[in-house]
């Protein structure tokens, strides 16, 4: 019998354990992050860059210990899809951002992120920001690595490392801060988007490769939402979704799964595709069937649709009450409660090959 036939039994039970917070697996012992906003867990509040949101009201609804919302770095009002999908493998519910100058070894024994809020694949595209390129971001994962093998021995070490579960979730930048948005930058060498997807999509399997030359053998390789649905790039009158622009995230999408399967069928590493675009066009389309009531504005902000960074801040005046009932938190990222919606379908549509 097909997997098909038990996945009326798999997903309930995988859902059950991300929401209950038992782990759901036991053979990921780490779990290593690389990309851009939706999955720094704070790095950039290390680095000088004006992409920040270490201040309130980003992460007010953050609470776990301690039992108070925390600005931690995180571009939500809560924590991020990576932040369950650790949680989802038993692993610790915040995945701590490496450049965090308290976190020492010990503390990041069971993962770390790498990501830069504002990074690209294209170099150019971090450079925007004064951002940590994806470049810079496997130097500081190989530094990560040298620690590992001089705090747990070689053989430790190297088991962790191939056991770990690679997250790689980055692109959208690419396009709209930088092939759209700079005319005359880098990008400008590209005639068509197509053309500059392919460029992108090298650079992937380059970073593919490279992380499987340091040891990575299980990755997750993470596609673009639909970004004309964003707040930010949805018509500013009629509210409707951009559809050139979500055009060129399918595409960039059915690219990456190709690149997916001919990674995942060399031999020597497990390598998976994540439907971003999936989840959050679900969403969009039905918004009441998932628990929300607004998808075509943030909550921060006067309008919910320019909003982000320093201009969502402790004095908007009409941020929303209930975040919860929202999809993005601010005009491009997504709410705790979307966040969460994200991982789930991960996890019982892809991650749960990791057991």
């Amino acid at each position: 019998m097909s997997l098909v036939h038990y996945l009326p039994i798999i997903i309930p039970c995988l859902l059950l354990h991300i929401l209950s917070g038992e782990p759901a697996f036991a053979k990921v012992p780490a779990l290593f992050v690389f990309g851009d906003s939706t999955v720094d867990t704070g790095n950039n509040n290390f680095i000088s860059t004006l992409v920040k949101s270490n201040f309130a009201p980003y992460g007010r609804d953050l609470r776990l210990a301690n039992g108070d919302g925390q600005a931690t770095g995180r571009f939500s009002n809560g924590r991020l899809a990576v932040d369950f999908i650790s949680e989802a493998f038993g692993l610790p519910p915040l995945v701590p951002p490496y450049l965090d100058p308290t976190a020492n070894i010990s503390s990041l024994i069971t993962g770390a992120c790498f990501a830069s809020a504002g990074a690209g694949y294209d170099n150019a595209t971090s450079d925007i920001f004064s951002v940590l390129s994806v470049w810079k971001q496997l130097d500081y994962f190989k530094e990560y690595a040298s620690k590992l093998r001089s705090f747990v021995g070689d053989a430790k070490a190297q088991e962790t490392l191939s056991e770990a579960l690679y997250i790689v979730s980055m692109g959208t930048n690419d396009f709209l801060e930088n092939y759209y948005a700079m005319p005359r930058g880098h990008a400008a060498q590209y005639a068509a988007a197509s053309d500059y997807a392919a460029y992108l999509l090298g650079v992937a399997e380059s970073f593919a490769r490279a992380l499987h030359a340091v040891g990575a053998r299980k990755l997750d390789l993470n596609g673009l939402p639909p970004m004309g649905c964003l707040p930010l790039e949805r018509d500013s009158r009629k509210g409707a979704c951009d559809e050139e622009y979500n055009s060129v995230a399918r595409s960039f999408n059915a690219g990456l799964q190709d690149l997916v399967a001919r990674l995942d069928a060399g031999g020597g590493a497990r390598v998976v595709y994540g439907d971003v675009y999936g989840g959050v066009a679900d969403v969009v389309a039905d918004p009441a069937g998932f628990g929300f009531e607004a998808v075509e504005v943030g909550c921060c902000g006067t309008t919910g649709r320019f909003e982000m960074g320093y201009m969502c801040n402790r004095a908007s005046p009409l941020t929303c009450v209930d975040a919860g009932k929202y999809a993005f938190w601010d005009a491009i990222h997504p709410t705790e409660h979307l966040h969460r919606v994200i991982a789930e379908r991960k996890m019982n549509t892809t991650l749960y090959v990791f057991q």
